[in-house]
């Protein structure tokens, strides 16, 4: 493989150390939380990320490996550790190898692994090698914020739930039912673990290892509505039953789900395409509302860490988010059902 050109004309120590000092008020080493240090993709080396589990330091390549990317991992472990000599453990992960092992991570220094994180109030557990991903996402921070205030007392189907933070965000916010969902019993396994870590008097949580559009079609059988729907599907991914497109068909994922929310209840959307324009993700959203049965609640912005800082940011996403504020976008809309509204205008 050749060198990156990325990396070998930066003074990687320099550029790190400057991405560092306005997240520093955000770190405490007596708090285990999570916080994104550096966004490479908009803070001067694509493709380069680094986030802090507590204590623990996670560095992504989300570029093809090359002869430099070792000796760029140790330059970004070495500088952020000698500003936060506390964060002790260093996962390397680069994503685009073709090693299954080396995408979840190798640790390249070792101490004590940390297996939860608080946030909001709120413990989560994690598995920092579960996946190529972290097992919880910081920039989803504000979207479990507003599930906590929000969902007090209702009932939650969290779709494509993964490890199922989002869901147990609305269980610590006293939800009366949370079912999270997933094709893998492996990540589903973390949500039950976070859920015996926030125990709460009169909630029920339950988890149902299943597929997407075999799930959404065993509620719609049943006639089964929900106070709130979170659908947070993964770019693309396709089963016997179905495929997962957020790019091509986005449109379809939402129409599945849309029936389960029930009168008055929440549809929360996540579309996380890096390549998918912010008016693109408008668009699909006034033409759910065309209707009138389903109306904007509000838009949730990806926190400042995770976006870089006005003083760090030198680039710019692929494509415009607006009028969201990175990639990940996030809207959470209000339905008010066809039946009951047509009841009510008869009264």
């Amino acid at each position: 493989m050749t060198d990156s050109p990325n990396t070998r004309s930066i003074d990687v120590p320099t550029l790190i150390g400057s991405r560092l000092q306005p997240r520093l008020p955000l770190l405490n080493p007596n708090t285990p939380k999570v916080v994104r240090l550096f966004n490479g993709h908009t803070e001067g080396l694509p493709g380069w990320v680094v986030d802090l589990y507590a204590t623990n330091l996670v560095i992504s390549q989300h570029t093809p490996p090359d002869s430099q990317s070792h000796q760029t991992a140790d330059q970004i472990a070495q500088t952020i550790q000698s500003q936060l000599p506390w964060s002790t453990g260093v996962l390397f992960k680069q994503r685009r190898s073709t090693d299954e092992e080396v995408r979840k991570g190798q640790w390249l220094t070792k101490s004590k692994v940390i297996r939860d994180i608080v946030e909001n109030g709120v413990r989560y557990a994690i598995d920092l090698r579960l996946n190529q991903d972290n097992s919880f996402y910081p920039d989803a921070r504000l979207l479990r914020a507003w599930l906590k205030a929000h969902i007090t007392g209702l009932s939650v189907l969290n779709t494509f739930a993964y490890t199922g933070s989002l869901g147990i965000a609305t269980l610590a916010g006293g939800a009366c039912e949370v079912l999270q969902t997933d094709l893998n019993q492996r990540f589903l396994q973390l949500a039950i673990q976070s859920a015996q870590l926030n125990p709460h008097e009169g909630s029920h949580h339950h988890t149902l290892p299943l597929d997407f559009f075999a799930a959404v079609d065993r509620f719609k059988t049943a006639k089964r509505l929900f106070d709130c729907v979170i659908l947070d599907p993964p770019f693309f991914s396709t089963t016997k039953a179905g495929e997962v497109d957020l790019a091509g068909n986005w449109r379809g994922l939402i129409n599945k789900v849309r029936p389960l929310v029930g009168h008055e209840g929440y549809l929360i959307l996540v579309n996380n395409g890096l390549y998918v324009p912010g008016q693109a993700v408008m668009t699909e959203v006034d033409y759910l509302c065309a209707s009138g049965y389903f109306s904007v609640e509000t838009r949730v912005d990806v926190p400042q860490d995770c976006l870089g800082y006005p003083e760090t940011i030198v680039a710019s996403p692929p494509v415009d988010p607006a009028p969201f504020n990175h990639p990940t976008k996030m809207i959470i809309l209000r339905a008010t059902r066809k039946d009951l509204r047509r009841a009510t205008e008869k009264v």
